[in-house]
């Protein structure tokens, strides 16, 4: 009975120690995990801002880029923008509306939400789906295929002729996305107020006019060159490093937009407060 009871403590003793050694190996990989992505997405940025070697066809493919990542998606920001302007002017109206409340108070509001937050910061998260998606599965696809590695064989820097563009592409046009929401967003206001009758147009104009800050328009223009910065280089390195097929090319994608999205979101924090604060 006491060499029984022996063996079982042994037993326990020794499953007791794995278990710690795998709770140990966890946590540490979940703290190397992390570094080691850094410090790989950050020696990639190093060769993609190399020299270009030919500034014409870098040019040809910055055009192109910008016609893909950006051009093609004014459709979504207007349509988007036109339907959030008018839900925003809509629930200002309904929730703050009282005898205290100056009338103009609805497009003061509307412009401020419009200019701060959602032209910048929320219109980057929708194009973090869209355009980092794209720029994850269409680089990945590449690696897949081994074409990356044909161009690497050809001595072509890869990772800059790849990404370089796209990086370049999406900061040229983001501004030009986010005036367009910005106008966008105000017709849908309009539209509202018109077409709905919830308030008078003149009320809404002069609240949207009312103490205008230029310098908040400046602000999102700054942001969103970070936040397509993000989108992109990190659209870029998922879809650069991928190992595998296409289930592979797949979960690049999904781990592009979950990365970029957090990162947007964590950089908004502190622009913000670096901006405005």
């Amino acid at each position: 009975m006491a060499i029984h009871s022996f063996f079982i403590l042994s037993f326990c003793i020794i499953m007791t120690k794995k278990c710690t050694f795998v709770s140990d190996y966890f946590e540490l990989s979940l703290m190397v995990r992390p570094i080691t992505t850094l410090g790989r997405y950050l020696m990639l940025m190093g060769r993609i801002f190399s020299k270009p070697e030919r500034f014409r066809v870098y040019f040809k493919q910055y055009i192109n880029e910008m016609t893909q990542l950006g051009i093609d998606s004014i459709g979504i920001v207007l349509l988007i923008s036109f339907f959030i302007g008018a839900v925003i002017c809509i629930q200002i109206k309904l929730n703050i509306e009282s005898p205290w409340m100056p009338r103009f108070v609805v497009g003061y509001t509307t412009r401020e939400i419009l200019l701060l937050e959602f032209s910048s910061s929320i219109m980057c998260l929708i194009l973090a789906g869209k355009v980092g998606s794209n720029i994850a599965s269409e680089i990945g696809t590449m690696r897949v295929t081994q074409q990356i590695d044909a161009l690497e064989i050809m001595g072509i820097n890869s990772a800059s002729y790849l990404i370089l563009p796209k990086i370049l592409g999406l900061m040229t046009i983001i501004p030009f996305l986010v005036i367009f929401s910005i106008f966008a967003g105000i017709i849908g206001a309009f539209c509202t107020a018109w077409f709905a009758g919830i308030m008078n147009a003149t009320d809404l104009e002069y609240g949207l006019q009312y103490c205008f800050v230029e310098w908040y328009i400046w602000c999102s223009f700054i942001k969103s060159l970070f936040f397509a910065f993000i989108i992109a280089s990190v659209s870029a390195y998922f879809g650069y490093t991928v190992e595998g097929g296409s289930i592979a090319v797949g979960k690049a994608s999904t781990d592009a937009v979950v990365s970029s999205s957090i990162l947007i979101l964590f950089s908004d924090l502190l622009l913000t407060q670096l901006l405005m604060g």
